[in-house]
């Protein structure tokens, strides 16, 4: 491409909004500088993506690593209810991650077997963080919550142990600790959170 040539629309609107590239990548591919590509999408009225629009773009290159499939079955619409219902209650508000915290494998059983068929969450990409109090077996714990919930121990973060304030007096109470799983996506962690506002509509 010459320098004073103009990019043609058609190849802007397609590098940019079907293969989601940025304008640096355009420009590197197209020869030229990205002042250039910046003066053609502002003469053609085409939209920029904003800054948590491209740094999303940008840290999953290859789409959204979930994929939604929406309930059809009365069996799926019980697990959406659920799944909604727990996050209401125990899911994170703020931050970037989907993650519910809880002391009962059962939920968390339940809320990745929520993320895994209605989110499209692969498993794999799941993490998992246990907070506990340092007169309980932490090795134990970890070892127990990754039988429960199935997940690897490489999944799982190091520990946060707090300080018992009296000694032996968790060991019975939270012997396994309190365990977060969690999924680093703010697409997705948005998505959930409209859920749950529809769902108390």
């Amino acid at each position: 491409m010459s320098r004073g040539s103009p990019i043609p629309k058609d190849e802007l609107v397609h590098l940019y909004y079907t293969q989601q590239q940025s304008m640096q990548q355009i420009a590197t591919q197209l020869g030229c500088s990205i002042h250039k590509v910046a003066y053609w999408m502002e003469q053609y009225g085409l939209v920029r993506r904003g800054w948590s629009e491209a740094t999303y773009i940008y840290r999953n290159p290859d789409g959204n690593p979930f994929a939604i499939k929406m309930p059809e079955t009365p069996e799926e619409w019980k697990l959406f209810g659920v799944g909604i219902g727990l996050y209401m209650g125990e899911g994170a508000k703020t931050g970037f991650n989907v993650s519910l915290s809880n002391s009962d494998p059962g939920i968390h059983r339940t809320f990745i077997n929520f993320l895994k068929k209605l989110c499209g969450v692969d498993k794999a990409a799941l993490r998992a963080d246990l907070n506990i109090y340092d007169d309980c077996d932490v090795d134990e714990a970890l070892q127990w919550w990754s039988n429960q919930i199935d997940l690897n121990p490489e999944q799982f973060a190091t520990p946060y142990i707090r300080k018992a304030y009296k000694a032996g007096s968790y060991s019975n109470k939270a012997r396994f600790g309190t365990l977060t799983v969690r999924f680093s996506n703010t697409r997705l962690k948005k998505i959930i959170l409209d859920w749950c506002s529809e769902y108390c509509e």
